[in-house]
C-alpha cells in the first residue's frame, strides 16, 4: 500500500495538485474597484469646507453598493422614521451631537421607493444621545430618525446589498 500512495506522489503533477487550491484562492479575493486612502488632510479640508456650508461631502460611491459620506449638519430635524430593506449604516460623530430615535413599530408606514420606507411616527422607538466618538450600527429594517439641536460632524458609511 505504501509503494501505490508513493507511486500515485511520484507520478501526478504538482500543477495538478495545486490547480483547484489556485482556482479557490483567484475567487476568494476579488478586485472590482481600487482601494482608497483618506489622508487626514483631506478629511480635514472637507470638514473646514462642510463647516463653512453644511452639507455633505460623498468622499466614496461604490460600484458595490458601499458609500461614506461626511456630514455636518446644524438645527435640523428628520420629519419621518426611515428605514430600508437593502442597506446598513455606520455612523461616528466627529464633533457635536446627535439624538436618533431607533427601532419601533412603524405607524402609517409607506413605500416610497423600492426597498426604502418612511413613517410619520413609530410605536415603542428607543432615544439615543450620540457625542464626539460615539459609533451607531443601524442594520438594514430599523427604523431610524434623527435630530441635530445644535451641530453635529460625521461620518456615514453605507452598504448596500444582499445579506449573506
Amino acid at each position: 500500500m505504501t509503494s501505490t500512495r508513493r507511486s500515485f506522489l511520484s507520478s501526478a503533477s504538482l500543477t495538478a495538485l495545486a490547480l483547484p487550491l489556485l482556482e479557490t484562492q483567484a475567487q476568494a479575493v476579488p478586485h472590482p474597484e481600487p482601494f482608497q486612502v483618506f489622508s487626514d488632510q483631506k478629511l480635514e479640508a472637507s470638514k473646514k469646507n462642510l463647516n463653512a456650508a453644511p452639507g455633505n461631502d460623498n468622499l466614496f460611491k461604490g460600484a458595490a453598493g458601499l458609500t461614506m459620506v461626511m456630514t455636518v449638519e446644524e438645527k435640523k430635524a428628520a420629519k419621518e422614521f426611515e428605514w430600508h430593506e437593502g442597506r446598513d449604516h455606520i455612523l461616528q460623530v466627529l464633533e457635536g451631537s446627535t439624538v436618533y430615535e431607533l427601532g419601533g413599530t412603524p405607524k402609517e408606514g409607506r413605500n416610497v421607493k423600492p426597498g426604502e420606507w418612511l413613517a410619520p411616527s413609530a410605536d415603542g422607538a428607543s432615544r439615543v444621545e450620540l457625542k464626539k466618538g460615539d459609533v451607531l450600527v443601524i442594520p438594514r429594517g430599523t427604523l431610524h430618525k434623527r435630530t441635530t439641536a445644535d451641530k453635529v460632524t460625521f461620518y456615514l458609511i453605507s452598504s448596500e446589498g444582499t445579506a449573506h
